[in-house]
């Protein structure tokens, strides 16, 4: 009986785990796109001087 909730507990923990892996991946695709973005689309700011929105 111990064996076999520890195999039932070993599935719920490896399908949790592959759900997330696979939410990172999108949040990842996201993440990538709005960085795109920022590349083709720069801010402005209030000086009129066009600029990124991140700090390199």
């Amino acid at each position: 009986m111990a064996v076999l909730l520890l195999v039932l507990l070993l599935a719920v923990v490896l399908a949790g785990l592959g759900f997330l892996v696979k939410a990172l991946w999108w949040v990842a695709v996201v993440v990538l796109v709005i960085w795109i973005f920022g590349f083709v689309f720069p801010t402005a700011d209030s000086a009129g001087s066009r600029g990124r929105w991140y700090r390199w």
